[in-house]
């Protein structure tokens, strides 16, 4: 079977290397793909969110399954796409419809249906251009910090966590007067959570679903988690405070509650769902949804599932996922993200990246990177990924950390204690 991945960062990269570990698979496919997908398979020019580009490829190269790697072509629609046209309706696509889809592209609708369910989550308002007045009364009844989300997607930009009171008021007009453009057309509000993060990921037919490893990412661009909120600087799984007591909470008051609240509203839900959770004092909060692997997670996910991962992704296909087999790395995995100078602000790309050749033990997983000719060079803030196994945490740190200092390009920059905080 031939597959198409669409995305073109360290997610669909690590995608990729799963998938062509497969004896199922045919020709691996990325859209647009990076340098690293390249070396996996083959790259197409196309652009995920023009469906009719998609179309075009995957009637080319004769694709039977795509699987969509970042949000924003779910959130538009293109799991309907398929299901409406003759010549693509009984393709797979993994991922979410655009209904179901929403869990992601509106934090409103997320919140309103985390309400409606009981499942954990902190208190809310949403505000828009006609509510915006109300907005320093609500505050009010908070504690300080603020949380401040646009509701639609913002490339990862959205959300804001603010100290005082006035300056969250005004951002909050400043999204709704188009800082974000139309994913500010309304703006959550909500209490912030003092915990611990962590994320966890289920792969579901819309039946039943298969709990895949934990994993806990770091946002902020600076050490002791400073600076501005990013993309993500690396990840870790296992967690060590996420044991049974804790994930059995999670399943019992999130996941199952979301997938029946799912079934009740009608809303058929197929492929990857992520839960951004936070740990309070023992007990798991969503603090968002993603209908998507997330990334740098996926980067040290994948790497722990033992199992044919194209299998899996077959019994989402055909509704029959209860019946394959998921197996897990007791091992751990971590990730750390080599990124541009400047990130997440400006940032030059075209820098040249030399010493992979250096690198052992690991899989490094491109990002922004693209190839000229025999060079390698940087094409986006998030350039590359190193995810080492190890019998322990530390094991595995010092893989991914060993391994990043062989690897150089003009302006790198990585955090040095991913996962420290865990030790």
């Amino acid at each position: 079977m031939n597959i198409l991945i669409l995305g073109s960062g360290a997610r669909e990269h690590v995608l990729a290397w799963k998938l062509t570990q497969s004896k199922k698979a045919g020709r691996i496919f990325a859209g647009p793909g990076n340098a690293g997908t390249a070396a996996a398979g083959t790259n197409l020019a196309i652009d995920p969110c023009r469906f009719g580009q998609v179309r075009d490829a995957v009637l080319a190269n004769d694709i039977g399954m795509v699987i969509a790697g970042p949000e924003a072509p779910l959130v538009a629609g293109i799991h309907d796409y398929f299901l409406s046209d003759p010549l693509l309706k009984n393709i797979p696509l993994i991922g979410p419809c655009r209904s179901a889809a929403r869990l992601e592209g509106s934090k409103d609708f997320a919140k309103a249906f985390l309400m409606r369910h009981g499942i954990p989550t902190s208190r809310y308002r949403t505000f828009n251009r006609a509510t915006a007045h109300e907005v320093p009364e609500f505050l009010a009844t908070l504690r300080s910090p603020y949380v401040i989300k646009a509701d639609g997607l913002a490339a990862g930009k959205g959300v804001l966590i603010i100290d005082d009171i006035n300056e969250a008021a005004a951002e909050v007009n400043a999204i709704l007067d188009g800082k974000f453009d139309s994913a500010g057309e309304k703006v959550v509000v909500e209490q912030f959570l003092k915990g611990i993060e962590l994320s966890a990921f289920i792969l579901t037919d819309g039946k039943s679903w298969k709990l895949l490893p934990e994993a806990k990412d770091y946002k902020r661009a600076g050490s002791g988690d400073t600076g501005l909120n990013t993309g993500g600087m690396g990840a870790v799984s296992p967690v060590p405070f996420a044991g049974k007591e804790f994930m059995d909470k999670v399943r019992d008051r999130i996941i199952e509650p979301t997938m029946r609240g799912l079934a009740e509203e009608g809303i058929v839900y197929t492929g990857f769902l992520f839960f951004g959770l936070m740990n309070v004092d023992g007990d798991p909060y969503v603090i968002e949804y993603n209908v998507r692997m997330g990334d740098p997670e996926a980067e040290v996910v994948i790497p722990r599932i033992k199992s044919d991962l194209l299998d899996l992704l077959e019994g989402v296909a055909e509704g029959n996922l209860s019946e394959r087999s998921l197996e897990t790395d007791s091992r751990f995995v971590t990730t750390v993200m080599l990124v541009s100078g400047g990130y997440p602000g400006s940032y030059k790309n075209g820098m040249e990246i030399t010493g992979l050749e250096k690198t052992s033990d690991c899989a490094v997983f491109h990002a922004g990177t693209k190839a000229e000719g025999e060079r390698l060079l940087t094409s986006g803030g998030r350039v590359l990924a190193v995810s080492s196994w190890g019998k322990s945490l530390n094991e595995a740190l010092e893989g991914s950390y060993s391994n990043a200092a062989q690897i150089s390009f003009a302006g790198m920059y990585y955090r040095k204690d991913i996962g420290f905080d865990l030790k």
